[in-house]
Parts: structure tokens; C-alpha cells; sequence
């Protein structure tokens, strides 16, 4: 029968249904089992995050189905029912594992990710999350933070949006093929709504899918998150519903189409990994696949594949999926500081294990329940009453930690004065040094507010008007002079490998009556170079944003003619293509020294300052918080933890005595490891910044680099 067909007085025919499919349990579990995995051992299934994908086309086959059958038997949609249904379906799980989360949360991990935690836990109860993460990944810093106990709730926040607005739209269409239409023939009326419903399908899918190759190819990390980059997958699910009958398939050909639909799903988590731009077009294979396995099901009772995929532990699977879903990533989350270590093979089994357990006992008495529950399953007005009253007590439980954890940050800010003592941090391994234990345990291993890097004093005033490009602001006068005439004034300049070093100078800065200028943008290289991204690729936009400033802030330099410029960059991490197929280090060593060139022929005198030994590279930036009695496990091997530093290479080849490299390395490394903890201070704040008190403490070295540039002639 032709999707399009109907009863008499029907404006539009329901897409062909049946109570239950197999293969479409079957692509949930497929689609919950890739992120789980994913997320457990992201080497071996790297690209499991298209399991998502497939939730999407899925649940755009199923809302769309449902919604377009209810036009046909009755003629539109009760708006209330509808949302009251999915408030039944979903809201008991998602609210009780926030609720769990948040306790989690207090009970086992450091209070500084209490702030974070809580206010992701908030916007995952009001189903913006994705928008939450989307905004935060435009910040730099944001690159370096701990995953939250709630990061995948930015996919549920997407779908909640979509059952939002997509009855809305197909009601649309609906009202549009009967507006002003004259009586006309059945067929007629049929004619006019399947075209109302071609245009807000093919509409939303193409304007969602453009939008999602610009997107992701302009501003990448915001596209991931965004809700109308992913539009046109559920479009897509929706297509199918609407007009998948229409296509004929016979039994082979559907057995061919199935087949390939899930090898396209499956080539796409084991090919694609956390460089490959997505969505974009790249979407298109996991989306595609799954809507090529709905279409060749929905003509038939089984294909081939239903051997492996009706199985019952298969189709078991599929049925807990959604909450296997809200529970395996606290779980993955909280399970190192549980266990007090990190993860391991047998400790991720029994997270997964875990999270089956949780997730069937969540299904059947909560899920389950939730829908069949008398209260509120027969009035719209108490489900939404219900859910209100959820989400309520969660930002109630959410202030309550807020306030608590605004309790504990009370007072604490960085010392007035970091006094070294012997053996303490890195004189433990300065020259001479003759100290016990150097490696042992570290006076404190949670990072507060006492280690933020990015601190901001107060002799540092607001943004200055220059060096700006639309909501990106760079640069400070931080003025230490205290009136002093002709100050030395310095600029510190870079990325936030830079702004890391800032704790340091600024001491320096207060002790010689210093104006110090700092201009930061994150992941961007002061250097004369092709930038592409800074461990991945970047989108064009940001692409020519950071090359721009980077140009600007070289002229700003020359004009202001300053004493002395400071510089340092994470640049073994920043990407750069000039086409000539040169080693990396090669084309940022040369882009670092035209830039050096530039200002010392100037007059002005640089010193840069050599990256640090890797941390989240090459260990857990939860290492020492794991093993506080014994740091020294986090020790890496030397040649791997700190490769070579295209800043040192371009030092080498400056030849100028008002051009100096200061090389800290072994004041972190030894003869053959680097470590995370030394002289009982731990050396990183988080994944690829020092801990500010580890920077004060090297304050007197960079005091005397500076002191011998500015004192000696050039």
C-alpha cells in the first residue's frame, strides 16, 4: 500500500508499521554498544561516537512515523499528549541518574570540579547541554578540562529539542496544504499534503546538512554540539518513515541494502577517529547506513541478518539501551577515583558490567514504571507538572552544591609570596641539589584556585581595545610600576603555554616595578607560519583568525617598542602545512625565528621560554590525584614525554645575543624520566598547563634570563 494512500477522511496515509521490529532493537543495540566502547577503549573503537548518529536517524523514523499516523486517524497532532508521552518515556531515568550523578560527583571527586560538574548537571536537566558544551568549546581553556559526570547528555538535549520542534513543523505542513484550498478531490487533498510534507522534510534536511558541512568546517567544535548541525539526521529517519514504502525493494535487494547499510555503520566507527571533522559529510555514512537498514526492514518480517540480531541478549541490549546510555559515563567517570587508581582493563569490565546491571534494573522499574504509572499516565497537566517539579529538586540539589562548593574556594587565592626551600619543587632538582627524595609525595595533589595558572591580579585592568576580532578580546596592561618613571615594560605573548608562565612574571614584574603587556590567544602560534589547528585541524574561520592576530600582534610589538618581549607556545601541538612537505618542527622553527628576527631588528630583545615536558600526552592529568603516596608511577621516559621543541631548535639557529631560549627542562626531567610530582609540589595543574605554584617557584630563573637580555647590549 503507497505511504501516501488513505481513508476517506484521512488528509494523509500512515507510513506502514508494525508493532515491533527486531532490526530496529537490533540498530540500538549496535548504536549504544559502539559508544560504550568508544568511551571505555577509545583506541580500538575510535569513531564509536557515530553510535549517536545512530540514535538520531532512529528516533527521526520512529517520532516521525508516530506523529504522521496520528495525522492520518485523526487529522493533526494533540501536542499535549505527545509531549506528556516523551516526558513518560524519558524524564524518570534521565532526572534519577542526575540526581545520582550529583552525589557522585561530591562524594568522590576534588571539590574544584564540584563548580563545573553542577552547572553541566543543571543545563542537562533543562536539556540544553549540547548548547552548554557548544559555548564552552569555544573558550581554549575549556579544551583542558575534566569531562563532566554528565557530557553525554549533550545528545538527549538535541533529541529533546527535536521532539519539540519537529510536530511543530509537520503540523506545519499540514495547515499549509489546507490553507485557502478549495474543495477538491481526495486524491487532491493528498497531492497537497504529501507536498507540504516533501518541503519541510527536504527542507530541514538540506538546509541542516549545508549548515552542517559549513559549520563544521568554519568552527568544528562548536559544530559537534550544535542541535542544527544534526537536524538532518533525524530528517532523514523521518524521510523514511514518510515515504520509505514508496521505494521497492525486493527480498534480495533489501538483503543487499541491509548488508551494506551496516558495513557502512561499522566502517565508520573503526575508520574514523577524534580528528575527523563531524558531523559534516562525514555523517553521512553512519546516517546513511542506518537508514539503508531501516529501509530494507520495512518490508519484510526478517532478513538475513536476523539470525544474529534477533538474538535475544542482542534484542536485550537494544531494550536498555537508553539507559545503559545515562549510566555507563559517571560510571566511567567517578570509577578511577573509586578505585583509587586509573583505569585499567578489569576495572573498565567492571564499569560495564555495572552499567548492564544499573541500566536493566533502571528499565524495568523505572523506565517501565515511569510510563505505566497511573498518577500522571492519564493527565497531560501532571506529567508536565511532574517534570517541572524533577527538574525543581535537581537545581535545587544543584544550589546546595554551588554554595558548598563556594564555601571551600573561600580564601582560597594565590599567596602573596612563593619562598622556595631547599629541595622544595624544582630546586629538588637543581645542580647540587642533594635531597632525599626529590619524587615522593606531594604536600597536596587537588588543584584549587591556589594553582590556576590564568589568574588575573589586580594591577592587570580590563581588556584593551586592540587586538580584537569580534568576541575575542587578547590583550592586558597589567602595570607593577607603582609610578616609577621609564619603567621596563614587557610583553608576554603567546597561547596559553604563554599565559601558564605569567604567574612567574608577574612576581618578576612586582619586584622590579615592570609594566607588562600580555596578549594570549589559545592554540595560536606567534610565529610566521601556515597554521592549520592545534592538534587537529581547525576550521577556516579560526584558522584565519589566529593567523591574523598573530601578523597584528608582531606590527603591534614594533610600534609599541618595548624592552623586551616574552614568548612561549605549545608548538609541538600546532599545526602547520606551507606545502613543502617539511617535518613540522623544521617550518615552525623557521616561522618562530622570522618573527624573533623581525622584533630584534627593531631593537627589541626576546626571550622564549621552551615548552615543558608533556603531561596529558603521555599520562592521566589525573595521575598524581590517583597515586599520591606514590607519584613516581607517573614518571614517562624522558624521550617520550618531551620530544624535540621546535622553540629550542629556533633558539640555535638565532644567532643573536639579544635573542635567548630559556630551556627549564631539567628542572622537570632527569637523566632519563620527566615527572608530575617534584619536590613534594605537583608540576601540573591540568592536562598541559604548570601548576602556578611550580611557575612561582621558577621565578628566580626567569628573573635571571631576563635580568642578562636586559642588561647586556645587544
Amino acid at each position: 500500500m503507497s505511504a501516501l494512500s488513505r481513508t476517506a477522511d484521512a488528509p494523509l496515509a500512515a507510513p506502514k508499521a508494525r508493532v515491533f521490529r527486531t532490526d530496529i532493537q537490533a540498530l540500538r543495540a549496535v548504536a549504544i554498544g559502539l559508544v560504550v566502547l568508544n568511551h571505555l577503549w577509545p583506541s580500538r573503537m575510535p569513531g564509536g561516537y557515530v553510535g549517536v548518529d545512530v540514535f538520531f536517524v532512529i528516533s527521526g523514523f520512529l517520532i516521525t512515523g508516530h506523529l504522521v499516523g496520528e495525522m492520518t486517524r485523526t487529522g493533526g497532532v494533540r501536542l499535549g499528549a505527545f509531549y506528556a508521552r516523551r516526558i513518560r518515556r524519558l524524564l524518570p531515568a534521565a532526572l534519577l541518574v542526575l540526581a545520582v550523578s550529583l552525589v557522585l560527583l561530591v562524594l568522590f571527586l576534588p571539590y574544584p570540579r564540584w563548580e563545573r560538574g553542577a552547572w553541566e548537571i543543571a543545563a542537562s536537566a533543562g536539556y540544553v547541554e549540547n548548547w552548554f558544551l557548544a559555548s564552552m568549546s569555544v573558550n581554549y581553556s575549556a579544551l583542558n578540562d575534566a569531562a563532566s559526570v554528565v557530557q553525554h547528555y549533550w545528545s538527549l538535549s538535541v533529541e529533546e529539542q527535536f521532539y519539540i520542534v519537529w510536530p511543530l513543523l509537520l503540523l506545519a505542513a499540514l495547515a499549509v496544504s489546507r490553507w485557502n484550498a478549495a474543495p477538491a478531490s481526495r486524491r487532491g487533498t493528498r497531492a497537497r499534503t504529501a507536498n507540504a510534507l516533501i518541503a519541510v522534510v527536504a527542507g530541514v534536511g538540506l538546509l541542516s546538512f549545508a549548515a552542517s558541512v559549513v559549520y563544521t568546517t568554519v568552527a568544528p567544535p562548536q559544530a559537534y554540539f550544535a542541535t542544527f548541525t544534526r537536524g538532518w539526521e533525524f530528517a532523514v529517519g523521518g524521510a523514511i518513515a514518510i515515504f520509505g514504502s514508496r521505494i521497492p525493494l525486493g527480498r534480495a535487494a533489501a538483503e543487499i541494502v541491509s548488508l551494506l547499510g551496516f558495513a557502512l555503520i561499522v566502517f565508520a566507527a573503526l575508520v574514523y577517529d577524534h580528528t575527523t571533522a563531524f558531523p559534516g559529510y562525514t555523517a553521512l555514512v553512519p546516517v546513511l547506513g542506518t537508514a539503508a537498514v531501516i529501509l530494507a526492514g520495512g518490508g519484510f518480517a526478517s532478513l538475513w541478518h536476523a539470525k544474529v540480531t534477533a538474538l535475544r541478549p542482542v534484542q536485550w541490549v537494544g531494550g536498555i539501551s537508553y539507559s545503559l546510555y545515562l549510566w555507563h559515563w559517571p560510571l566511567i567517570v567517578v570509577a578511577p577515583f573509586v578505585i583509587g587508581g586509573e583505569a585499567t582493563t578489569l576495572s573498565k569490565l567492571a564499569v560495564l558490567a555495572t552499567a548492564l546491571v544499573l541500566a536493566a534494573l533502571t528499565k524495568r522499574f523505572v523506565e517501565d514504571a515511569g510510563q505505566t504509572w497511573g498518577y500522571w499516565r492519564g493527565s497531560s497537566r501532571r506529567a508536565f507538572g511532574l517534570m517541572v517539579t524533577g527538574m525543581i529538586i535537581i537545581a535545587a540539589l544543584v544550589a546546595g552544591v554551588l554554595a558548598s562548593y563556594n564555601g571551600r574556594v573561600e580564601g582560597d587565592r594565590p599567596p602573596d609570596d612563593v619562598i622556595a626551600s631547599n629541595c622544595e619543587g624544582p630546586s629538588a632538582l637543581a645542580p647540587g641539589a642533594e635531597c632525599a627524595d626529590p619524587f615522593g609525595a606531594a604536600d597536596y595533589s587537588v588543584m584549587t584556585e591556589k594553582n590556576e595558572y590564568f589568574y588575573t591580579p589586580a594591577e592587570c585592568g580590563d581588556f584593551l581595545p586592540i587586538l580584537t576580532y569580534g568576541d575575542l578580546k587578547t590583550t592586558r596592561e597589567c602595570d607593577f610600576s607603582r609610578g616609577v618613571q621609564d619603567p621596563t615594560r614587557v610583553w608576554l605573548v603567546g597561547d596559553s603555554h604563554a599565559q601558564q608562565w605569567q604567574g612567574a612574571v608577574f612576581d618578576i614584574a612586582e619586584k622590579n616595578g615592570w609594566i607588562v603587556y600580555t596578549s594570549y590567544y589559545g592554540g595560536c602560534p606567534v610565529a610566521d607560519v601556515e597554521f592549520t589547528g592545534f592538534r587537529s585541524e581547525w576550521g577556516a574561520a579560526d584558522v584565519e583568525r589566529c593567523r591574523e592576530w598573530s601578523r597584528d600582534l608582531v606590527e603591534t610589538i614594533i610600534e609599541d617598542d618595548p624592552d623586551l618581549v616574552i614568548t612561549a607556545m605549545a608548538s609541538r601541538l600546532q599545526l602547520v602545512d606551507d606545502g613543502s612537505d617539511r617535518p613540522q618542527i623544521d617550518q615552525m622553527s623557521q616561522g618562530l625565528s622570522a618573527y624573533w628576527a623581525r622584533w630584534n631588528d627593531a631593537g627589541i630583545k626576546v626571550l622564549a621560554i621552551a615548552d615543558p615536558p608533556f603531561n596529558g600526552e603521555v599520562r592521566s592529568p589525573d595521575c598524581v590525584l590517583l597515586n599520591a603516596d606514590e607519584p613516581q608511577s607517573c614518571a614517562r621516559p624522558r624521550a617520550v614525554a618531551h620530544p624535540a621543541d621546535p622553540i629550542v631548535a629556533a633558539g640555535a639557529a638565532a644567532g643573536s645575543a639579544s635573542i635567548s631560549v630559556l630551556d627549564l627542562t631539567d628542572r622537570f626531567c632527569d637523566a632519563t624520566s620527566c615527572y608530575a610530582v617534584v619536590g613534594g609540589i605537583p608540576v601540573y595543574y591540568d592536562a598541559d598547563h604548570l601548576n602556578l605554584e611550580y611557575v612561582r617557584l621558577l621565578g628566580p630563573e626567569v628573573d635571571a634570563a631576563a635580568e642578562r637580555l636586559l642588561t647586556e647590549s645587544g
